[in-house]
């Protein structure tokens, strides 16, 4: 296999590859979050309440929780074509329908389409870099994968603001079409298949059980996040499920003898901490990118548009830096970017606990493009450097576990962040003498924000703490050598 591979590793179009890749991967990041802007319209629109609208969001985060860690069996079931072309394929027709939807039943049908193009792409996009590029060049193109997936939903809000304010949210569909085609287009033309299919036995019980699991623990996060609170039974009861079907899931991995998900690849210590890194930079990342559009529409009242807008810089920046970050990872490995940036990540957030309704819009740019730029120094490398230490054919686990965890972070993240703003408001509400004037509406709220943002700081010290294990991993697997 390997001789036949070493005479063939050359050959790949790299270039077009990872092009195609990254375009299909920017406009699926783009959509998951250009909507979040829209929901206060889409509220009016459609005639529905915000834990309604709310759904559009959880539907495409559940639907990712379900199928990305399917991905590493699909990966070694079809070939890397097939994968593009059938994710582009779901993700164009979403996008259309999404784009036509009269109504919100519609609406929601089209997101969870779309989302199975995205669940498709995103294990395909870093499982396709991880064979096409050799290992010391890795930090690098994993930083424009950091590009596409910190740039898109940055500017995804304001283009959308933009869009409501002239036309209307169905352009927000309109707008991603082109570039969907376009993708599919170069995808035909230029994708080369790089994975071998085995055609691994599918065990259905692993499928139902991984679905149950991360299906009941996103989906139970996400509702504790919207009205229904932690009391609610269907949050309890979602959550319990999720748990109790993960640890059966786990133990079926760990007794067979083809599991769907290699757990074996948590041996790995460098894989375990890079997971850990990624999962808190995840909630962190989420988590701010919900409450501080709220904060900046509700807190200090601006437009959907205006907020998108201050938040823009930082959105860049991190996009800018992710490039850099790989190339300094590259040079001079994980822990002189990671624990420094951790530091910054905790700084900014600690500032931002202290953020009040006449904090000026300089303070909020200047704090959250620090965050975003700490945010770029952890993220990649730790994820790059846990992935280096996986043998060649645990990469599909690898990409399947990071991604899958991706999402189940961004769900519990949100959710928690939600809450304790929630539960942050109400608290100050009790100490007012009038809960209907306006000024203290704003003040509840603004003391809830702070909440937030001091839980964020404790998950990022956290991170620090684990960050002084990293060791940079030095990619001597045999596998690698001969595929090189």
């Amino acid at each position: 296999m390997h001789s036949k591979q070493q005479t063939k590793a050359p050959e790949f179009k790299t270039i077009p590859i990872l092009v195609s890749l990254l375009l299909a991967g920017f406009i699926g990041m783009f959509s998951e979050t250009a909507l979040n802007v829209a929901l206060s319209d889409l509220m009016n629109v459609l005639q529905i309440t915000p834990t309604t609208a709310q759904w559009l969001t959880t539907a495409y985060l559940l639907t990712l929780g379900i199928l990305v860690p399917i991905s590493g069996l699909l990966l070694q079931w079809f070939t890397t074509r097939q994968l593009f072309i059938a994710a582009l394929c779901f993700s164009i027709l979403g996008t259309f329908l999404a784009a036509m939807a009269p109504n919100f039943e519609f609406l929601l049908a089209a997101r969870i389409v779309q989302a199975m193009g995205t669940a498709l792409l995103l294990p395909l996009m870093f499982n396709t870099i991880l064979v096409i590029i050799p290992p010391e060049k890795r930090g690098a193109a994993m930083g424009l994968i950091g590009l596409v997936i910190m740039v898109a939903p940055a500017i995804g809000p304001t283009i959308a603001g933009l869009l409501i304010e002239s036309l209307s949210w169905h352009w927000i569909f309109w707008l991603s079409l082109p570039f969907l085609v376009i993708a599919l287009f170069s995808g035909i033309f230029f994708m080369q298949n790089v994975t071998e299919v085995t055609k691994p036995k599918i065990d259905i019980l692993s499928i139902i059980l991984s679905s149950f699991g991360f299906g009941g623990i996103v989906y139970g996060f996400s509702s504790a996040g919207e009205a229904e609170g932690w009391g609610s039974p269907k949050v309890i009861i979602a959550i319990a499920i999720g748990v109790v079907a993960l640890v059966l899931f786990c133990v079926r991995q760990m007794t067979m003898k083809q599991p769907m998900i290699n757990l074996r690849a948590f041996k790995f210590p460098m894989f375990v901490v890079g997971v850990l890194m990624v999962f808190i930079c995840m909630m962190v990342i989420l988590s701010s990118m919900l409450i501080l559009p709220m904060y900046l529409q509700q807190g200090q009242g601006y437009s959907a548009f205006k907020a998108g807008l201050l938040l823009l810089p930082g959105g860049i920046i991190n996009g800018l830096m992710s490039p850099l970050m790989g190339r300094l990872f590259d040079k001079y490995g994980p822990k002189w970017l990671v624990i420094p940036g951790l530091v910054i990540v905790a700084v900014s957030l600690w500032f931002f606990s202290s953020i009040t309704v006449t904090s000026t819009v300089i303070f909020v740019i200047v704090l959250h493009s620090a965050l975003m730029i700490g945010v770029s120094m952890v993220f990649m490398p730790a994820q790059t450097n846990g992935i280096n230490q996986l043998p060649l054919e645990y990469y599909p686990d690898g990409t399947a576990i990071m991604n899958t965890l991706q999402q189940v972070a961004g769900a519990i993240g949100t959710a928690l962040a939600v809450s304790i703003m929630t539960s942050g408001t109400k608290s100050y509400m009790k100490t007012v003498t009038d809960p209907a004037d306006p000024l203290n509406i704003g003040a509840a709220f603004t003391h809830g924000v702070q909440n937030a943002f001091i839980f964020g700081m404790v998950m990022a010290i956290a991170g620090l703490v684990v960050a002084f294990f990293l060791k940079r991993v030095v990619v001597s697997h045999k596998t690698q050598a001969s595929m090189h």
